[in-house]
């Protein structure tokens, strides 16, 4: 194996341990995506004062594995009336884009392996481009095409009314998603993800966009689109199962409505992520560094920023399930009068005070 690597040029090395790091972090966030839905199940349960799934596995840690292997084996149902180039696309380009979202986000602090003098690969991030924000609000905006696909390709009328909805509902909140995301912009100057990270890494949480940074009504807009962008309650009503059966997906079985799942989950994970790397300072210490010094070894310094990312995310996907365990849904005129009347105005207010304030700071 060594002698292999050796006669491989740095170019080719550079393409093997990228797509070795592709294939680790698929196969992490398919694993992180499987046991959401065990977390939610059970933080619901403990709402709800129950066990939540127990059976299987201890403390029921093998139910998201019989869960997939039920929904592979179920029989893979296809409606004679669909348009089947379009129904079969849809699932695609749903899970397609909540997983290429990813791509660009830095988990961990800049870590980088070379082997023979080559370019070097940061382990913990696929791809460190200058226009990182960019990328993963432009491939969570076309995710929403799936649905679309999805809801007119089933030639059913409550699937069409699902996705109706979800395509307006996605497109009134991506303003308001966008426009919260400007001040933390202009606060680092840079739409690179790992150097936004950097500015809030000065004196720890006091200088995280969401205290220092005075961003916190940013924080609070980019929440509230979050929810809907992922179609997440109190937001839900493109799968509103009292009035749409199961919305866009109503057609939908077997391994194709598991890709509408799993892509649910992972735009969960991929919003938490980049909350966690505008808002809350990435993969750095609240503390600064004052436990900088605790164990000095090159692993440590690896591990310990990875760990505080992790929990930081999990924070997040608690706060999603808390608020899908305790607020009841809006009704649709609600929903769209939220987002047009409340949340747009509010970003704008926003980014005129943030100017201003860093205008009046020079």
């Amino acid at each position: 194996m060594r002698e292999t690597l050796t006669h491989l040029t740095s170019f080719e090395l550079f393409l093997l341990l990228s797509a070795l790091k592709v294939a680790v972090v698929l196969v992490l966030l398919l694993l992180a995506v499987a046991y959401t839905v065990l977390l939610e199940r059970k933080l619901l349960g403990h709402i709800q004062n129950r066990w939540g799934p127990s059976r299987v596995g201890p403390f029921g840690l093998l139910q998201p594995l019989v869960d997939g292997a039920k929904l592979f084996l179920k029989e893979d149902m296809m409606p004679l009336a669909v348009e089947r180039p379009l129904f079969l696309l849809a699932p695609i380009i749903a899970l397609g884009c909540a997983l290429i979202s990813m791509a660009v986000v830095p988990f961990g602090a800049v870590t980088r392996v070379s082997l023979h003098g080559g370019p070097g690969v940061d382990l913990f991030q696929i791809a460190n481009v200058n226009i990182g924000l960019l990328v993963v609000l432009g491939v969570t905006s076309i995710g929403v095409y799936g649905i679309a696909l999805s809801g007119w390709s089933s030639n059913n009328k409550y699937s069409l009314l699902g996705s109706l909805r979800s395509t307006a509902q996605v497109i009134s909140y991506e303003l308001a998603l966008g426009l919260s995301l400007v001040g933390v912009v202009l606060r680092a100057q840079s739409l690179n993800l790992r150097t936004i990270v950097a500015s809030q890494t000065a004196h720890g949480m006091i200088s995280w966009n969401i205290f220092g940074g005075l961003q916190i009504v940013a924080f609070f807009i980019y929440l509230m689109a979050a929810f809907a962008e992922t179609n997440r309650a109190p937001f839900d009503l493109p799968e509103a199962e009292n009035e749409l059966v199961a919305g866009y997906h109503t057609e939908y079985s077997s391994m194709k409505f598991a890709m509408f799942f799993m892509a649910e989950y992972a735009n969960m994970i991929t919003v938490s992520c980049v909350a966690t790397l505008l808002f809350l300072g990435g993969s750095t210490s609240p503390f600064g560094s004052l436990f900088d010094g605790l164990l000095n070894t090159p692993v440590w310094n690896a591990i310990f920023p990875v760990c505080w990312f992790m929990v930081k995310v999990f924070g997040f996907l608690a706060l999603y399930i808390w608020v899908r365990g305790t607020l009841p849904r809006l009704r649709y005129d609600q929903l769209m009068g939220f987002g047009w009347k409340f949340l747009l105005p509010l970003a704008m207010a926003n980014i005129i005070a943030t100017s201003l304030i860093l205008a009046v700071r020079g």
